[in-house]
């Protein structure tokens, strides 16, 4: 059993600039991690809810991807006020944030 309430996996992958799929790190991903890792600390939320960078989740082409558990939804983050809404809804309201999810 985890010790969070919330985890939370960041794609961070890398491609080649040629690769048709792009990756999460050409748009951003890395700044939406630190993001996440802000906001959960300035609302006191470390030690609750984690925030990881994660290797490929395969959802390349609609990243930024995020993948929130227990619940497994799946979000397409492109901006800190996504951030803060998925923090504040999703994380501290217990409501995921349906125009961010991520068709899989």
């Amino acid at each position: 059993m985890s010790q969070f309430q919330y985890h939370l996996f960041v794609c961070t992958n890398k491609r080649s600039d040629t690769d048709p799929k792009g990756c999460c790190s050409q748009k951003g991903s890395e700044a939406i991690h630190a993001a996440f890792k802000e906001a959960i600390q300035k609302k006191g939320l470390k030690g609750r809810i984690r925030a990881n960078q994660a290797g490929c989740l395969d959802a390349c082409a609609m990243g930024p991807s995020v993948v929130v558990y227990p619940e497994g939804v799946w979000y397409t983050v492109k901006t800190a006020s996504d951030v803060n809404e998925i923090v504040d809804q999703h994380l501290i309201g217990g409501k995921p944030v349906e125009r961010l999810f991520q068709p899989i």
